[in-house]
């Protein structure tokens, strides 16, 4: 069943149900093994075994919650329901436990309360009273615990609101405490940052407002006022979010949490839940499903059928700390469209093929620039003032100079020796030639039109001002760096898959430039100046999220004390596609970039464009 999902179209609701039946299919036997949780795997995570299995069963219900809406499977629902039971109920042994601050469980409350919500009569109906009170008793812990101030609080807000629409106890004054704190997380264009201000990533759509428009689907007659800000917001956010995904459904990979996959589409199908035509739906029926087509032909499941912790393969490198075995199937909350009626207009609507108005686009509320190229073959996404400081991999994930569609980003297995830093896109430098840094969160920055500016400090006595300037496949990377010690510096292009049978005959390493083509499409790293020699690097094994073993074209500059200049053109250029190179003209004060019939000229501590 598994295989036959990689040729589904994603436009039907029964074609979908049938996909998310096919892959709960390979799990339904261990549901029986141990009530409320589900044992997908051993290695472990921040929390206990108990609450991985508990997660790994609760995720589920963020696409059999929707699912049980229109369609009958009664040992499913049973199982679910059976489950449930067991661990909200205190003398069980299987039960859930109580929870503390910052609980694991906390996060996995929300999904229940989705569901009650969805499919009462489903779910919440067929408990005895005795049940729904042990239910309603382990939801209210909520209410008695601090929450990180980020999109956790939308957890309490939804299981307060199932509370109250269930004739349980709840708490008004929490909801609204809760929506303050969300609010101050706003900061324009539909965007809100999750909890910490240089964090602009997924959580954004598949949390803030994927729980907002739940919230709207069942409070908005209660609540106008609140729904109809939260609407607006989700219209203004789905104009900028389109431009995150290639035509060929593939989205930007940026950020934490990346094992949750196909979580990418599921604001798209929030929209649709609460009936907000952000865009068209047509539109929003092609975003949603060629996301889904995409991720159904990556090598996302283990041989049994499990989704894997990983992106593109299963990569326990780039997890985090908070990635058990049932993690991936946060995945799941794309299903939620499953609640939907067959006559609503987005099943009747036909799929619309991407366009995109502007092949750029500068979001100054969530610092980043996006480029299109080849009608949205490729997407790239240049950040700037990024970061989130307890995170797995988070220069990686955060403060790269670039990321791609096609050649994904790479984490690093450590920074001991330069390939295993896996230092894709991005300046790194050593004072050994043995152990690397890259670049953390910006100092300050510039967001522009035509270029973006990073200010950064790798280690004391070094100070950088890189200026990238995008230029469609390629970017010019321009480097002010003063050093107090001699440094060894690499600026690398992007990685991409190598194939043992062929790279040889696809590379070429000269003096002042590296060049491979690979089967995804040409990297190339060219020194204009400021370099000492070009390298190709095969780095470490499973670190590119995208491809299980990749080559990286680099620049190698070794820097006494003082001040230097390195500039460099980098290019990923997809298989099939041809791409114009910019032109970099050096002058003693300045550099002056020209590409596509624009000048951008670059004075040295200064910026200015025309």
């Amino acid at each position: 069943m598994i295989k036959e999902i990689g040729s589904m179209q994603w436009n039907e609701r029964d074609e979908i149900a049938a996909a998310l039946q096919a892959l709960v299919q390979p799990l339904q036997s261990k549901f029986a093994e141990q009530p409320g949780h589900l044992a997908l795997g051993t290695h472990g995570t921040i929390y206990t075994e108990n609450r991985r299995d508990a997660e790994g069963f609760l995720r589920m219900l963020w696409g059999i919650g929707p699912f049980l809406v229109h369609y009958d499977d009664e040992q499913l629902q049973q199982q679910w329901v059976h489950g449930l039971a067991a661990g909200c109920n205190p003398h069980s042994k299987h039960y859930y436990g109580k929870t503390m601050d910052g609980d694991q469980l906390l996060v996995e409350m929300a999904s229940i309360a989705t569901t009650l919500l969805l499919a009462p009569h489903q779910t919440w109906d067929v408990l005895s009273e005795t049940e729904q009170q042990h239910v309603a008793d382990w939801l209210f812990q909520i209410n008695e615990h601090r929450l990180p101030p980020n999109n956790w609080h939308f957890f309490r807000i939804l299981v307060n609101v199932a509370l109250k629409r269930l004739g349980m106890n709840y708490s008004q004054e929490l909801i609204e405490q809760d929506f303050e704190l969300i609010e101050s997380c706003y900061v324009g264009d539909g965007w809100y940052f999750d909890g910490v201000d240089q964090q602009f990533d997924y959580y954004i759509p598949w949390a803030f407002h994927y729980y907002s428009l739940i919230y709207v689907t069942f409070m908005s007659e209660e609540d106008p006022k609140r729904a109809a800000r939260l609407k607006e917001r989700a219209i203004l956010f789905a104009r900028s979010y389109q431009y995150w995904f290639d035509r060929n459904g593939e989205a930007i990979p940026f950020g934490r949490s990346l094992a949750y996959r196909f979580a990418q589409a599921s604001f798209w199908s929030a929209l649709v839940l609460a009936d907000v035509e952000a865009l068209p739906w047509g539109v929003i029926k092609g975003l949603y499903a060629r996301n889904m087509r995409s991720w159904m032909n990556h090598p996302i499941f283990t041989a049994d059928g499990v989704l894997s912790v990983g992106y593109h393969y299963q990569n326990l490198v780039m997890g985090e700390g908070y990635n058990g075995a049932g993690s991936p199937y946060w995945a799941f909350k794309s299903f939620l469209l499953l609640a939907v009626a067959d006559d609503h207009p987005y099943w009747q609507a036909e799929e619309v093929e991407q366009e995109v108005l502007q092949s750029r686009i500068a979001l100054a509320s969530m610092k980043a620039m996006i480029e299109h190229t080849h009608h949205s073959k490729h997407a790239l996404m240049y950040p700037v003032g990024q970061f989130i400081g307890y995170q797995n991999h988070a220069c990686a994930k955060y403060s790269k100079f670039v990321y791609s569609t096609v050649f994904g980003f790479s984490v690093p297995r450590s920074n001991y020796y330069y390939y295993e830093g896996a230092f894709d896109s991005v300046l790194a430098v050593s004072e050994d030639g043995v152990h690397f840094r890259d670049k953390p969160l910006d100092t300050s920055y510039e967001l522009h039109e035509d270029r973006l500016v990073h200010n950064w400090q790798p280690q004391v006595g070094v100070t950088i001002r890189s200026t990238i300037v995008p230029c469609g496949d390629s970017h010019v990377r321009i480097h002010e760096l003063e050093t107090s010690r001699a440094i060894i510096a690499y600026d690398a292009s992007f990685s991409a898959p190598f194939v043992a049978s062929s790279s040889e005959d696809s590379t070429a390493v000269e003096t002042n430039w590296a060049s491979y083509h690979s089967p995804v499409g040409h990297t190339m790293a060219k020194a204009i100046t400021g370099f000492t020699q070009a390298e190709m690097i095969r780095v470490e094994p499973n670190t590119n999220l995208f491809y299980e073993r990749t080559l990286m074209p680099a620049l190698r500059a070794e820097l006494q004390p003082g001040t230097h200049v390195l500039v460099s053109v980098m290019a990923g250029i997809p298989t099939g596609c041809e791409s114009q190179l910019p032109v970099v003209e050096l002058m003693e004060d300045r550099i002056i970039v020209h590409y596509n019939g624009q000048i951008t000229t670059v004075i040295k501590g200064q910026q200015t464009s025309e």
